[in-house]
């Protein structure tokens, strides 16, 4: 059965996870490390660990791929050396967060963008063919509560995180035909150094890549890991004024 959220529909065959071959960027630490793990523990068979230093990755189940998803070089090289990969996963981001709405240099909301909406952008772009090659696989993007909510406290990382969603969803078309999977996760506050310095309530980053896993597994494209996600996502029909 083709996987059907509101209208929109995978055509794909199911995706197995045990025996495929992933890369998980910003795999090191946090989501990406959670990630990793959890594609292991169902039975995965490599996972790259795309990371700016490889030398920093000391899991060793993973294997290092060096991957700043900024460099073009990188990226090109990533996708030869990895042409075995089924299952890509866009976790590697920054939060950009000492760009305010009226005050603070711009530069965190350019590096937010440049980070998570390129650069997940760049290496879909370049796996894309490889997947097709390998027989579709998935795609899996890892988004935010804050695509859908504007926040004044950090516009540029908020900004990034919308830009990706829309790519997520263009991807998602652009990928159908070739039998690409492409799922979008979002969350709110999650465990990890990124939201450090807030005290809201969180989530672990083991949670994310469970649910992450079973969406893969049963082929849904969208991922809401939180109330307060499934909160945001709901108010998105509500007249803007509320």
């Amino acid at each position: 059965m083709p996987a059907v959220i509101g209208r929109q529909q995978w055509e794909g065959s199911a995706m197995e996870i045990k025996g495929s071959t992933a890369l998980v960027t910003g795999a090191n630490r946090g989501i990406g490390h959670a990630f990793a793990r959890a594609l292991i523990a169902r039975g995965a068979g490599k996972v790259y660990a795309g990371v700016r230093d490889p030398a920093g990755v000391g899991d060793e189940d993973l294997t290092p791929l060096r991957l700043d998803v900024t460099v073009p070089e990188d990226v090109a090289a990533a996708a030869a050396a990895a042409a075995d990969v089924t299952i890509v996963i866009n976790n590697a981001g920054v939060g950009g967060f000492d760009t305010k709405l009226l005050t603070g240099s711009f530069d965190g909301a350019r590096e937010a963008m440049e980070i998570n909406y390129f650069g997940t952008w760049a290496v879909s772009r370049a796996f894309a063919p490889v997947l097709a090659r390998n027989g579709g696989g998935a795609l899996i993007n890892m988004l935010s509560t804050a695509s859908w909510a504007s926040r004044p406290d950090y516009p540029g990382y908020a900004a990034s995180k919308a830009a990706q969603w829309s790519l997520t969803g263009a991807l998602r078309e652009g990928l159908r035909e070739q039998g690409t999977l492409v799922i979008g996760v979002h969350a709110s506050f999650v465990e990890t150094d990124l939201s450090s310095f807030t005290d809201a309530p969180k989530i672990s980053a083991d949670d994310v890549a469970e649910q992450t896993m079973e969406a893969l597994a049963n082929d849904r494209v969208e991922v809401l890991t939180d109330e307060r996600t499934r909160q945001v996502k709901r108010a998105l029909s509500q007249p803007v004024e509320q």
